[in-house]
């Protein structure tokens, strides 16, 4: 087991690398199905000419695309080769590029770019920046960004989860998910995960690591997203999860 105290940078963390192969036990690709069309219920509400080709920067595992890729022509970005072998499993005949969200450039223009919770490890406003630049970089003129960090500064609630489930091939895992309070002005929370694994008969063994977030004000989300060229909008249809997170919508600006 790790040392509970110690921060795993993202890049590290064991359940992007190490246990990337148990990610769609921890959590199921069916548990995205309803966020999934909300998304496209968004986009084609707020879209303006073309909606058919979306760039997501922090696939992960390809649960969410997965629920997308009937809709649109999509091309799918992660830090981590590990995740990026579970999406292209789960998600065949998809494009996958390995690039970090802050410096990929592809020379390409979508319609849309999605980063969903990936975009929690912007642990200070630079590489928030750096992001939100690389979708502006991506985002034809009046193309549509979509944003989904788990928590911005006034929606922000510590709490615990649990779930994991069994798999077709006898393994097994269940997580807890400890989100801690903030420290007195802080503009990063800690989640510490401990996952408890099965493999067919034998023992469980527990591993565990602490995740470090980073929490931003609604302000300064939308002051970096029109630094970047792009201006938030209010969403054009209820959010069914906003207790669970929060969807930020945004267009880029056309020339003039």
């Amino acid at each position: 087991m790790s040392d509970a105290g110690a921060r795993t940078p993202v890049h590290e963390a064991l359940m992007y690398t190490d246990l990337a192969s148990w990610y769609h036990l921890l959590t199921a690709p069916s548990d995205y199905a309803e966020e999934a069309e909300h998304l496209i219920a968004v986009v084609d509400r707020a879209g303006e000419g073309s909606t058919r080709t979306l760039l997501e920067l922090g696939c992960g595992a390809g649960t969410l695309a997965s629920h997308l890729t009937e809709r649109f022509a999509c091309t799918l970005t992660d830090l981590s080769s590990q995740m990026l072998a579970e999406s292209r499993r789960l998600n065949p005949g998809v494009e996958h590029l390995e690039g970090d969200m802050r410096t990929l450039r592809l020379g390409r223009l979508f319609d849309v770019v999605l980063i969903h919770d990936a975009i929690d490890y912007m642990l200070n406003e630079r590489d928030l920046e750096s992001a939100l630049a690389t979708i502006a970089a991506h985002l034809r003129p009046g193309g549509l960004a979509l944003v989904v960090p788990d928590a911005v500064s006034e929606t922000f609630a510590p709490g615990t989860a649990t779930g994991g489930t069994d798999g077709d091939d006898g393994r097994a895992i269940r997580y807890l998910e400890w989100t801690h309070d903030l420290a007195p002005g802080a503009t990063s929370y800690a989640v510490d995960y401990v996952f408890v694994l099965r493999e067919g008969d034998a023992s469980a063994r527990v591993e565990h690591e602490r995740h470090v977030i980073g929490l931003f004000p609604i302000a300064a989300w939308e002051r970096l997203l029109a630094r970047c060229g792009m201006d938030r909008l209010e969403l054009p249809v209820e959010d069914p999860f906003a207790a669970e997170h929060v969807t930020l919508l945004a267009r880029r600006r056309k020339a003039g």
